[in-house]
């Protein structure tokens, strides 16, 4: 069951609405008739918003995002490919 209240009226019931949601109830709070937050009890946020996490080259870009400098990491990482012998950089040209 999902209820509709506005920014205003959630400041003013917000202990109100705590206790709906813990008891199950899904409260979505508009702003200008826009729907802004969804209260939910906790164990329905995190099944319903759990995802896998990134396979492949998604989770390392990922993991570079939160890297104050990811450039000169990245730049680290090509100089050190680009000088190995054991095997040659792909050529992609």
């Amino acid at each position: 069951m999902s209820s509709h209240v506005g920014v205003a009226e959630a400041k003013r019931r917000f202990s109100e609405l705590l206790d709906r949601v813990a008891n199950g109830e899904r409260i979505v709070v508009s702003r200008r008739g826009r729907p802004a937050v969804v209260l939910v009890p906790p164990h329905q946020e995190s099944e319903a918003g759990a995802r896998p996490a990134p396979l492949g080259f998604a989770s390392l870009a990922g993991a570079l995002a939160d890297m104050p400098e990811p450039d000169a990491f990245l730049d680290d990482i090509a100089a050190v490919r680009h000088g190995t012998k054991d095997r040659p950089a792909p050529d992609l040209g």
